[in-house]
């Protein structure tokens, strides 16, 4: 192995274009996976904000001692899940 190490030095700049080239499709696969995490964070924070308001609103009923809770609850029960 050591007498024909010189056969792999023509080689080393087709190595290093490879090596190139699969980090560049590396950095790219990472950067797609970072947008897509972030757009799925975003998702998560918006879903759980419209939960958080359901959860007042129910919080609100159950501790109002009004005669108006019926009307209340149906109003509730309208409003979309989107």
């Amino acid at each position: 192995m050591g007498d024909n190490i010189y056969v792999l030095i023509p080689l080393a700049p087709f190595m290093l274009a490879g090596f190139i080239v699969w980090s560049k499709h590396k950095r790219r696969e990472l950067e797609l996976m970072s947008q897509s995490n972030t757009e799925s964070a975003a998702q998560y924070a918006a879903q759980n904000a419209r939960l958080e308001q359901r959860v007042q609103v129910l919080e609100r009923i159950i501790t109002d001692k009004s005669s108006d809770l019926a009307s209340a609850i149906e109003d509730l029960r309208d409003k979309p899940l989107n």
